[in-house]
């Protein structure tokens, strides 16, 4: 049986133009195609990106941070209660008013100590400056040296400015060593990030981001399989581009270099903007969409693959939408970090003082605040 869906699962009808056959990719002495064991080399190496980046954090932006002066606020530890340690596990994070007088009766406490033990105990779960930090300073680093070693690998290359080039001889195109060890890389990179999931800052997008590193890998894996590699470097590059500037920017909000951080966020929303919702749908998914169909009718692979390069453009506007909702805050208030993520709340205040503030904040015209990254 597991023979018989490995079969159909590598017909050559699904994945390959035309009379083509996996036998047709077989190494020569002129041409090395990527292989599906390669991949395999991807594990270890998203294991040496975890190393390094811990690396990284702990001898390199832990100390940039101390440099800085960025620090922890300091948070007050819930006091222990079994009854609302349950209910904060097992049902909700943030109780209704009516779940607060229940809670009051079972644990005899006033409702503006339960409450506050609610805010206490979110707060605990959510993450310190330091770690948003060394995480944003990591994916900083890697995203620069990624998009340069992507430029490098694809300035000489004609399809690069001809987008054409990019399906002469499809798929009987030889793999470059610099395409190899870019794959592996890129490859490696997304597969930590999901290592990486249970302890990384978790963002309101959390659903979204999973789905982004999902798709992202399955195109990598696909496009390596399937020889779509000259197509897949492009769009890498084009990715990386913008997300140095994004990471680049929380860097430096996070060492209060506001206006330094505002202005850069700027630059990056033009470029995400270029890259994500023009170069990205009008340049390479049209490049993969139409150009095909002038060499080879449509199979499987071909629509699969532009399915997929569909969900990472929706996964686009949906962070489109963020940015530019962040960018208004950026121009005309007072920008403070990533509207993804939660900012710790005030033990001192009670959920309608903290609405006081806030519509007071919003009707008197002073500066607004996003929630802090």
């Amino acid at each position: 049986m597991l023979q018989t869906v490995s079969e159909w699962l590598w017909w050559d009808r699904l994945w390959l133009p035309g009379n083509l056959s996996w036998s047709d990719l077989e190494d020569s002495e002129d041409h090395i195609y990527a292989k599906t064991s390669h991949l395999y080399a991807a594990v270890p190496c998203a294991f040496c990106l975890l190393l390094v980046r811990y690396l990284f954090e702990r001898y390199l932006a832990t100390p940039l941070a101390n440099v800085w002066g960025i620090r922890d606020r300091v948070r007050l530890k819930a006091e222990s209660n079994h009854v609302l340690e349950s209910f904060f596990c097992g049902q909700k994070r943030a109780p209704s008013q009516a779940d607060v007088r229940s809670l009051c009766k079972k644990t005899s406490w006033t409702e503006r100590k339960v409450q506050l033990w609610f805010r206490r105990r979110r707060n605990q779960e959510r993450a310190g400056l330091r770690k948003r930090f060394c995480e944003a300073s990591w994916r900083c680093v890697f995203y620069f040296f990624a998009f340069i070693y992507g430029v490098v690998a694809l300035y000489d290359k004609p399809w690069l400015y001809n987008l054409r080039e990019v399906w002469a001889g499809f798929p009987k195109q030889s793999m470059l060593p610099s395409q190899h060890w870019y794959y592996l890389l890129e490859i490696g990179f997304y597969l930590s990030l999901i290592l990486s999931l249970t302890f990384d800052v978790k963002r309101k997008d959390f659903k979204e981001q999973v789905i982004h590193h999902i798709a992202t890998l399955t195109l990598l894996c696909f496009s390596w399989i399937s020889n779509y590699i000259r197509i897949g470097t492009l769009v890498m590059v084009v990715h990386d581009s913008a997300d140095i500037l994004l990471e680049g920017a929380k860097v430096l909000n996070y060492a209060k270099w506001h206006q330094t951080a505002n202005i850069i966020f700027v630059v990056f929303t033009a470029i995400f903007m270029l890259t994500r919702l023009v170069i990205f749908p009008f340049w390479l998914i049209h490049c993969t969409w139409v150009y095909p169909l002038e060499l080879f009718p449509p199979f499987f692979g071909y629509y699969f693959f532009n399915v997929m390069l569909c969900i990472l453009l929706m996964l686009h506007l949906y962070w489109a939408a963020l940015i530019s909702r962040m960018l208004y805050k950026c121009l005309f208030s007072k920008l403070e970090g990533d509207d993804r993520s939660d900012e710790d709340e005030d033990d001192s205040d009670t959920p309608e003082e903290r609405n006081h503030k806030l519509n007071h904040k919003n009707g008197s015209g002073t500066r607004g605040r996003a929630n802090g990254h």
